[in-house]
């Protein structure tokens, strides 16, 4: 089992940056969980951003943050980041952390493991 905690959410205007960070309680990188981070605005569906494998590998879904979202890791920290950048109203949503293990990276229902959430509201 793993828990996680992400921090770093809040309120910026459109163009702005924020680093979300999602500390984990025991090590990723050299394990067989891959750590990804998802949001879902009001209404809407939870989507995928971006994952990173056992070793660090990258992996970035399709839409709505490729290019602009970049995830990293610090492996001594046992924390994985997503850093935002350009944001727009339209990235307003709950970020979540998940992990995960023994399934399909790509499928948020083979993440075992959820963080509560870190609320990210962008203005115009």
């Amino acid at each position: 089992q793993i828990q996680l905690e992400e921090s770093g959410g809040g309120s910026v205007q459109t163009g702005g940056s924020l680093r979300l960070s999602c500390v984990a309680s025991k090590d990723t990188y050299n394990s067989d969980y891959y750590v990804g981070w998802f949001r879902q605005a009001p209404g809407k569906e939870r989507k995928g951003l971006a994952t990173i494998t056992p070793r660090g590998g990258l992996n970035y879904w399709s839409a709505p943050g490729k290019g602009r979202f970049t995830i990293s890791q610090d492996v001594g920290a046992k924390t994985v980041y997503l850093q935002l950048t350009a944001l727009e109203p339209e990235d307003t949503a709950v970020y979540y952390c998940a992990a995960g293990s023994g399934g399909n990276l790509w499928s948020a229902s083979d993440y075992q493991y959820w963080g509560q959430g870190t609320q990210v509201t962008v203005s115009s």
